[in-house]
């Protein structure tokens, strides 16, 4: 198992270089990079635990297991459902070669149990990420890159020293090393790992960014992307006891406030995108089973961003008017129906088994989280469509632009969401159905009676390069103070 592993970790990269040596084999080679994470993924759940330490103190330290494979899963589904999506769009060899670094780099984090490497591996990430945004080569897209990259690095900085302490502390870089270390360190990694991952105020970049790159770009980012920020923190809250309260409190308040943000918002993009910063509190206030939830915000979120880039408009009030095809809006009810928590979508059995694993201080405020979530998706579901027949002197009919990788990347993406219902199958008991069904109907109502005529602009000065930074400083000292007390 470990001479496998480090195969399966050194084969994207080697593959990411053969790509553009081999441009003509670009989208086999990435497409089967997905399918070899896929059976890893399936090995690690058939399999026991592992912990592999490669060298010694000083070297990697890696840990596999069940939360592990989850991690490992999604991003291998995501990037096989959007490397399809993109099989027929005309996207060159470099674009193949970074997703398929991207995608290794994001494999590494999931298996990660020091902070050197991890520090390594969130690097390369933050390369590939940013060569991926500004693909289309527009001013637009590198400025929404470039400030990725100053944000992502800024983060690191933080982190980085954060690492140093603790190997000054306990001559390791193992994640248990926290235990030892002072608390300036704790703050500063966990502070990076907040912005890396979009968690809380620190992820206030998320949205522009999320929202302004490329459909498929997206789909990576908010599917497995910001989830390397956020396996470390489940994983230090699973291995060290003392940090599981710290990191539930995080949890809550980031449910909250993206989902606050998300209800207002009129733009289709920026709403997904928020919505991703609220789910992703949704892992971390449950760290026991945040591994299932994140295999079904990973296939729900790429599925949405993936249809977002087909609609007529980015605008709700736009959207009104012109209706959708009447397919693309059921694969949009589907996935809005399972980030809801509806029964037989896998969706149901995160949500149910979440709020099963939370503390009784946490109940109230995730309920209203998972409320507000209803809401947001309502925004989806109850949009006009209509079928759309194509005619031949019809040049702008819209069923003319849906190319057949967008239907495949459905099948997989939404396909997955049926399948991982045998993942918690115990869900299905009579009360756990009623309460969901009960939410759902509360958040329409909600939706249909108040925030639907409700007309609320927030600020977005707050997602400005300055401010972002500044967060970042304040941050530091609240991380601190919870960390000392």
């Amino acid at each position: 198992m470990i001479d496998t592993t480090v195969a399966w970790i050194a084969l994207p990269f080697f593959t990411g270089f053969v790509i553009y040596l081999v441009p003509k084999m670009a989208r086999w080679l990435a497409i089967g990079i997905a399918l070899v994470s896929a059976a890893y993924a399936g090995q690690i759940f058939l399999g026991e635990p592992l912990n592999i330490q490669l060298l010694d103190s000083f070297g990697v330290s890696l840990i596999i297991d069940r939360l592990s494979g989850f991690f490992i899963l999604t991003n291998a589904v995501v990037t096989a459902a959007v490397i399809i999506y993109c099989w027929q769009s005309g996207k060159t060899a470099f674009f193949y070669m970074q997703a398929t670094i991207l995608h290794g780099s994001v494999n590494a984090t999931f298996i990660c149990a020091d902070f050197i490497s991890l520090y390594v591996a969130l690097e390369v990430i933050s390369i590939a990420a940013f060569l991926l945004i500004t693909y289309p080569r527009s001013d637009r897209s590198i400025w929404v890159g470039l400030r990725y990259l100053f944000v992502s690095n800024t983060a690191m900085l933080f982190y980085l020293v954060g690492a140093v302490l603790v190997y000054k502390a306990n001559n390791s870089f193992h994640y248990e090393g926290l235990l030892g270390s002072p608390s300036e360190a704790v703050a500063l990694i966990f502070l990076g790992l907040l912005a890396k991952g979009g968690i809380f105020v620190s992820g206030l970049w998320l949205p522009l960014t999320h929202s302004e790159s490329q459909s498929p770009v997206s789909a990576m980012l908010s599917g497995v992307v910001v989830k390397a920020g956020v396996f470390p923190i489940v994983r230090c809250a699973l291995l060290l006891e003392a940090f599981d309260p710290i990191v539930r409190i995080f949890g809550v308040g980031t449910a909250l406030l993206g989902v606050f943000w998300a209800i207002f918002e009129k733009d289709t993009k920026r709403t997904l995108a928020f919505s991703t910063i609220s789910q992703l509190g949704f892992i971390l206030a449950a760290p026991e089973v945040g591994g299932f939830y994140a295999l079904t915000h990973g296939l729900v979120k790429s599925a949405l961003f993936l249809i977002s880039g087909i609609l007529p408009s980015r605008n709700f009030q736009q959207l009104q008017s012109k209706p959708i095809n009447t397919l693309v809006w059921i694969a949009l009810v589907i996935a809005s129906f399972s980030i809801s928590g509806f029964p037989l979508l896998s969706g149901f059995g995160a949500k149910i088994l979440t709020a099963k694993n939370l503390l009784p201080w946490q109940v109230i405020a995730m309920n209203l989280a998972t409320v507000g979530t209803t809401i947001v998706f309502a925004k989806f579901i109850f949009l006009p469509h209509k079928k759309l027949v194509l005619r031949h002197d019809d040049k702008a009919d819209a069923s003319q632009k849906i190319q057949s990788g967008f239907w495949w990347a459905m099948l997989i993406l939404l396909g997955g969401l049926i399948v991982a219902n045998i993942v918690y199958y115990e869900a299905y008991t009579l009360q756990n159905i009623i309460k969901p069904l009960v939410t759902i109907a509360i958040g329409w109502l909600a939706y249909f009676v108040i925030f639907k005529k409700l007309v609320l602009k927030l600020p977005r000065w707050t997602e400005k390069f300055d401010h972002l930074i500044g967060v970042m400083s304040l941050m530091l000292i609240v991380v601190f103070w919870m960390v000392r007390v």
